[in-house]
């Protein structure tokens, strides 16, 4: 069978996922570390700058679990999508910017917080996108183009930045300086790589503008609600999303904070995660290939129980060289895990109604990402241990695989 190309309007969607991921691998790698630096310098102990970031990022996905299903109602109204879009972009993107401004480790914790709600929003808009730039058969290949473009494209700003960060001694500027320069560069980035999607994406599946958007809205998130409860393959999914989605992204977002908890050495730290990226590209693109020949939930299943023995790994890691295995083994499934997951939703949702299933995927996603930093703050605060924490993440995947497998049977 001759290879299908990947169409415009497939390649201005994919690009936002390499502009995103650039504010993604700094979450997951120079900010914590200069967050680690500020509280150093304010006499914070490690196990409570761990604890504090948890807090923080558990905090903004709060948020966004709490407005997301009715922005993504309101979304699915004609001509809503994209403006909606663009505003929660742009509060990521000068979010981002403005990281580069506090001294305080609070008012850069509050700050953070702002960045990340508008990027996690956005994605809930973005996501939602799927059903309209590509075709059914097409999703999941699409999907894991944009998490492997986005990896690997996310390496440009963060080389650059990493050049500052490490060697701002030698070139002459200060460590706040160099994180400066960091910030505005990635907030550029994110922002000139979305223009094409700005430019060029048509909203095809909407819901008709009403005489009230905003409390038809509130009616229809009502109404999907119900459907979900009712549609039992559709609410185990989202169950089942929730717990082993939850890991994934706690491993994320923790991965550094924890590392430097351990004692590790920051370079060694940035580069092996930086690994992770590099890694992360060529195995989400043989996700997608594998997803023409098996079913999709069966290759989900295979990243469940991979990141099973990831976590277990990680329980017992204080060594340098185990922290590069955890990188390249993340990498691996990091990926297709994310990409397969959204496209598999996408195939099971009304494409109509794909702003509200999404609002309410976020939920279960970046929303639910609050359980495992939370659970990871306190168990490392009550046992005064970073590696009792990371255990609390093994069992949100053996749930989540559980219930995966009982979705997947309703589906067949």
């Amino acid at each position: 069978m001759e290879k299908q190309k990947l169409t415009n309007k497939e390649k201005y969607w994919i690009l936002y996922d390499v502009g995103n991921s650039a504010f993604v691998l700094l979450i997951a790698t120079i900010i914590p570390i200069y967050f680690n630096y500020l509280t150093g310098s304010a006499g914070v102990s490690e196990v409570n700058s761990l604890a504090y970031w948890g807090y923080a990022a558990s905090a903004a996905t709060i948020i966004v679990a709490l407005i997301g299903p009715i922005l993504g109602t309101i979304a699915d109204t004609k001509n809503y999508k994209k403006p909606l879009f663009t505003i929660s972009m742009m509060v990521g993107v000068i979010g981002c910017a403005a990281l580069a401004f506090p001294t305080s480790w609070v008012v850069f914790l509050s700050v953070f917080i702002i960045a990340k709600v508008g990027y996690n929003a956005s994605l809930i808009f973005y996501d939602s996108m799927l059903v309209d730039v590509t075709e059914h058969d097409r999703m999941d290949v699409v999907s894991s183009h944009g998490y492997a473009w986005g990896y690997i494209g996310s390496c440009v700003p963060f080389i650059i930045s990493l050049v500052f960060v490490l060697m701002y001694d030698k070139i002459g500027i200060t460590m706040g300086t160099a994180m400066m320069i960091a910030f505005f560069l990635n907030a550029a980035w994110w922002f000139i790589v979305t223009i094409p999607l700005l430019k060029n994406y048509e909203q095809v599946n909407f819901a008709q503008m009403p005489a009230h958007p905003v409390r038809d809205s509130f009616q229809r998130l009502g109404h999907t609600l119900k459907d979900i409860r009712r549609e039992k393959n559709i609410f185990l999914y989202l169950l089942a999303f929730f717990f082993f989605i939850d890991g994934v992204y706690t491993i994320i977002e923790m991965a550094t904070a924890y590392g430097s908890a351990l004692g590790l050495d920051s370079t060694g730290l940035l580069l092996a995660l930086l690994v992770t990226q590099i890694v992360a590209f060529p195995f989400a693109l043989i996700f997608a290939n594998c997803s023409k020949k098996y079913a999709t939930d069966l290759l989900i299943k295979i990243c469940i129980l991979a990141y099973i023995g990831i976590a277990l790994f990680a329980i017992q890691l204080d060594k340098q060289w185990e922290f590069w295995l955890l990188a390249v083994l993340v990498g691996m499934f990091q990926g297709a895990i994310q990409a397969l997951s959204r496209s598999y939703f996408a195939k099971i949702i009304p494409a109509e109604k794909a702003g509200e299933y999404f609002g309410i995927y976020d939920i279960c996603g970046k929303g639910a990402s609050f359980l495992g930093t939370t659970l990871v703050g306190v168990i490392a605060q009550l046992t005064n241990t970073a590696n009792a924490g990371v255990a609390m993440i093994m069992i949100l995947f053996v749930i989540g695989f559980i219930l995966f497998c009982k979705a997947t049977k309703l589906n067949k």
